[in-house]
């Protein structure tokens, strides 16, 4: 065993105090990595020294890769409209998230990674100034950022940029769902590719865990959004709703979360949204509840355990916390080690399997996924994704 030996806390064992006093100031600072103790060292630093290698660098613009640290540098970017479980709270409140993403990159990977918060929400606006912003780095974190515009951003910013781009909302989340669900699965002896799941939310998180596990040969998903089952039938789907009803429900439901959760073997929230108790108890037997949600879980845990074999969430207090540091820090370091110029789906798909890899002996109802603080799962995570993005040929 190599997790982490603290036991977590919970939110109630830290003081008002405490939290404050973490953030004060913020939570980053930059380090020197080479000397500045002489006047040798400031001439070889700064002028005239660094005269010579910006010269270099304006005759071959690929040396900067070497000599700066833009290859190995993380933009961690946001515009404040969805934070946490806080909602559109704004750039400048989201910038200690921000901070505490950028912190756990340098934790958990090693890399270097600035937060950059946006003061606007206009969509051509924000993809414009991540090209403007291109040659200061060599990946781009978004965070964040409400759907549907999310997807776009993404969308956009990956197809305008040669360096890895990824939402970490939607797939991030997606990657260590899928690694818990393949863990939940393998401990009960099933495969995924039966199971019948329920996705509540329809937004960044559920739209990319939906497409992950489609991915990954789960044929039937249903996907509820705050008006119900995203169907063929409903006439007031946006784009991006209509074309997941295309793919999912493969049954033909309608109806609630009453209806979609009956017999289902499943249930992955995250949205904000409560589930009754009483469509947990309908759930198939040996269900799986992965009631991800913060800070309050879309059904309390212990209510949860009642009916099903198996439950999760996104809360450290509880076993089998469902958190994306176990994927997003050792997806960048793999693509920037590949120097990948995407993250493709069989990059995230490596991860997941990783991710899993590492606790693949450890496995119990209780452990489906290792600890958030295991220091085995990033180096994991970026070998695997490294190998995957050179096998994709995106290097």
């Amino acid at each position: 065993m190599t997790d982490a030996p603290n036991a977590a806390a919970s939110l109630s064992e830290i003081t008002h105090d405490e939290i404050f006093a973490g953030h004060l100031g913020g939570k980053l600072s930059v380090e020197l990595s080479a000397p500045l103790e002489t006047q040798r060292d400031l001439s070889i630093a700064y002028t005239p020294g660094v005269a010579q290698v910006s010269r270099a660098i304006a005759e071959d613009e690929a040396l900067a890769k070497r000599y700066t640290w833009t290859d190995r540098l993380v933009a961690v970017v946001s515009d404040g409209t969805a934070v946490l479980g806080l909602g559109d709270i704004g750039p400048r409140a989201s910038l200690p998230v921000m901070e505490g993403k950028a912190a756990l990159f340098k934790k958990f990977a090693g890399l270097n990674s600035i937060p950059i918060v946006l003061d606007t929400k206009d969509v051509d606006e924000i993809v414009e100034t991540l090209i403007r912003l291109r040659p200061s780095f060599g990946a781009i974190n978004l965070e964040d950022i409400s759907a549907p515009r999310c997807f776009e951003i993404e969308r956009r910013v990956v197809e305008a940029l040669d360096i890895p781009v990824m939402h970490d909302d939607q797939h991030g989340t997606a990657i260590v769902v899928l690694a818990a669900l393949n863990g939940a699965a393998r401990v009960q002896g099933r495969a995924i590719e039966g199971l019948k799941v329920v996705v509540s939310g329809a937004g960044a998180a559920g739209v990319a865990c939906t497409n992950i596990l489609l991915a990954a040969g789960v044929a039937d998903v249903t996907v509820l959004d705050s008006k119900g089952i995203i169907g063929k039938d409903r006439t007031d789907l946006n784009p991006v709703k209509a074309e997941l009803s295309e793919r999912t429900n493969p049954r033909g439901l309608s109806g609630g979360a009453g209806e979609a959760l009956a017999g289902a073997d499943v249930f992955l929230g995250l949205s904000a949204g409560l589930i009754a108790e009483e469509f947990i108890a309908a759930m198939a037997a040996d269900a799986i509840v992965f009631a991800m949600s913060n800070p309050d879980p879309e059904i309390h845990p212990e209510v949860a355990r009642k009916y099903a074999a198996i439950v999760a969430t996104g809360r450290s207090d509880f076993p089998n916390q469902i958190n994306n540091v176990l994927a997003f820090p050792g997806v960048f370091k793999g693509a920037l080690d590949a120097g990948a110029r995407r993250i493709t789906e069989g990059m995230k798909l490596a991860a997941a399997n990783a991710i899993l890899g590492v606790v693949a002996d450890e496995l119990g109802p209780e452990k489906i996924v290792p600890s958030p603080l295991d220091p085995r799962v990033a180096p994991a995570v970026a070998e695997a994704v490294a190998a995957a993005a050179r096998a994709e040929g995106v290097v």
